[in-house]
Order: structure tokens, then C-alpha cells, then sequence
């Protein structure tokens, strides 16, 4: 699969998520949520990620999956534990930090990060902040289709 990734335009000091993750800075992303929320369980080791800025209509990087971490049920104590075992791979700013602050955690590290030819994102409106896609050219103007959950449902 591949998987597309709307990132913060603006964090720490200013500094963008997209921009940290370019210069190596950022190498783990997280999401977290109260249940089990995309990508929870549906990110694999080997995928793909792509990267937008929220608000900027263009993917601009990739990258590729080297480890995945899904918790589920975590006591506040773990939480903790999580965030400051990871910290530096990270770089979250305390704001960012404190909305990903629940108790399923999905943690992806990710190298070999690419700058791409920027592609123009076809938005729709029923997407979320990360998209899982058969293929880039799914939600790329010009060759985009119709966008549904289907690969985000979980496998039996």
C-alpha cells in the first residue's frame, strides 16, 4: 500500500514538520487516537509514505516505512513512556506532542527520504489527515478517482 500524510505547516520554533523531516531531523511521525484510527494496524514495514503540507494542495516527499509500533489501551504512565522513549525521532513541539496524547499510539519510522517532483493533490471531501492508497496517482489531479476507506478497512 501506499500511504499519504498531511503534515503541520507549522511546529516548533516555526519550523514546518515537512521541513524536519526533509533535513532528517524528524524520522518516527505518530497518530494517536482514543480507538484504533488510520493507520493503526495498516502500515507495513517496506510501504511507502508520502508527504503534504496541510493547506498546500502539493506532495512534495516520500519515504519508506522501516518500523511500525501499534499500541492500544495505554496507561497514562505509558503514554509518558512512549513519547520520551522516541523524543528525539519525534521532534514534536509540545502542542503537537499534547494532541497526539491518547491512548492508541501508531509510531512510524521511516528513511531514505526523497524531495519529489511536487504533484498536485486532488482533495476531497470525505479524506482524513492519512490516506491509504493503492497508488499515488489515486489522488493526484488528472488521474485521481473517487476516494473511499476501503483499503483502510482492516484485513481478515
Amino acid at each position: 500500500m501506499i500511504h499519504l500524510v498531511y503534515c503541520d505547516n507549522v511546529g516548533k520554533k516555526g519550523a514546518r514538520t515537512l521541513d524536519k523531516i526533509i533535513s532528517g531531523h524528524k524520522t518516527m511521525i505518530v497518530r494517536g487516537a482514543a480507538g484504533r484510527k488510520i493507520p493503526h494496524s495498516r502500515v507495513q514495514v517496506g510501504e511507502t509514505l508520502y508527504f503534504m503540507e496541510k493547506g498546500s494542495l502539493k506532495i512534495s516527499a516520500k519515504a519508506v516505512v522501516t518500523q511500525v509500533e501499534n499500541f492500544v489501551k495505554l496507561t497514562e504512565e505509558e503514554i509518558n513512556e512512549a513519547f520520551l522513549q522516541r523524543r528525539d525521532q519525534l521532534a514534536l513541539s509540545e502542542k503537537q506532542r499534547t494532541r497526539c496524547h491518547k491512548k492508541c499510539l501508531c509510531f512510524v519510522t521511516f528513511s531514505e527520504v526523497a524531495i519529489i517532483t511536487p504533484l498536485a493533490f486532488h482533495h476531497q471531501g470525505n479524506m482524513d489527515d492519512w490516506l491509504i492508497l493503492d497508488k499515488i496517482d489515486d489522488v493526484v489531479v488528472g488521474t485521481s478517482i473517487p476516494y473511499n476507506y476501503d483499503n483502510s478497512r482492516f484485513k481478515k
